[in-house]
């Protein structure tokens, strides 16, 4: 399996798989890993190139002792490309990763020929948003893993197999407790955060190619309708989905994206 020195002290794993345009880049969540898209690779493939990537921090890729940001992981996602002579990609990115895919598409825009992010971690509330410092104080604690854990226990609902609550439980407590906090951190409540409204519409609203977003909150999903502005970008909300959606309905995720995208 592929690794790629993206910086200093930096490596990243990803994989590599089929052939075809345009190719895919599948981003993973907060404390998980690419094992994240095995619902997945197979199907897209087919007709794709697919690379999933280990961001760092996570899974298999280095793990700094500082800057485990999503800025930091979209600017090594630039430098990744680069080094793999893949100019363009559709950027796909779960949860963290939309937020990680969306600064790669702002700040990287002739990288990103589309976007697809999945229950993203944006446009949160400040009725949300009032609950973040005592989750951070959680991860800087004595017990961080299990602080996670109750983070991730809003990531699922009754529509969740349990063999996906243990995958993902499982990851969590292998992660290091250093990137769980500064991730989090970085993602709604360090500076220049775009987790929270209005951070997130400011900085989302400078996203040009086309979006497809896929929600699990149809309220949410509304507000981002109104950020878009590529005629070809598509919102939808899959009613009574967790927001683990594209692993607990992967067939209808391939076929959401793959539609989408014939009309691109």
């Amino acid at each position: 399996m592929p690794y790629e020195e993206v910086g200093e002290g930096v490596r990243l794993f990803y994989t590599d798989d089929g052939q075809g345009t345009p190719p895919l880049l599948l981003v993973h969540g907060w404390g998980t890993d690419s094992h994240q898209w095995s619902w997945h690779i197979d199907a897209l493939a087919a007709t794709h190139r697919v690379l999933a990537v280990d961001l760092r921090g996570h899974g298999y890729s280095s793990v700094p002792e500082t800057g485990n940001t999503p800025r930091a992981m979209a600017a090594d996602l630039d430098v990744l490309l680069g080094r793999l002579g893949i100019p363009q990609v559709v950027a796909v990115g779960h949860s963290m990763g939309g937020q990680v895919v969306s600064i790669l598409a702002v700040e990287h825009p002739e990288r990103v020929r589309a976007l697809v992010t999945l229950d993203p971690g944006y446009g949160m509330t400040a009725e949300i948003a009032r609950g973040f410092p005592r989750m951070i104080e959680g991860l800087r604690g004595e017990r961080p893993h299990e602080a996670a854990e109750r983070i991730d226990e809003w990531c699922t609902n009754a529509a969740t197999p349990p063999v996906i609550r243990r995958w993902h439980k499982r990851r969590l407590h292998g992660m290091p407790p250093h990137v769980l906090v500064q991730a989090f951190e970085a993602m709604f409540t360090g500076p220049g955060a775009i987790g929270v409204r209005p951070a997130s519409d400011d900085y989302l609203a400078r996203r040009r190619c086309p979006v497809l977003s896929i929600w699990a909150d149809a309220g949410r999903a509304g507000w981002e309708a109104g950020l878009l502005k590529d005629p070809a970008s598509v919102v939808l909300s899959w009613e009574g989905a967790s927001h683990r959606l594209h692993e607990e309905r992967p067939g209808d995720f391939v076929n959401a994206l793959e539609g989408w995208l014939r009309r691109l």
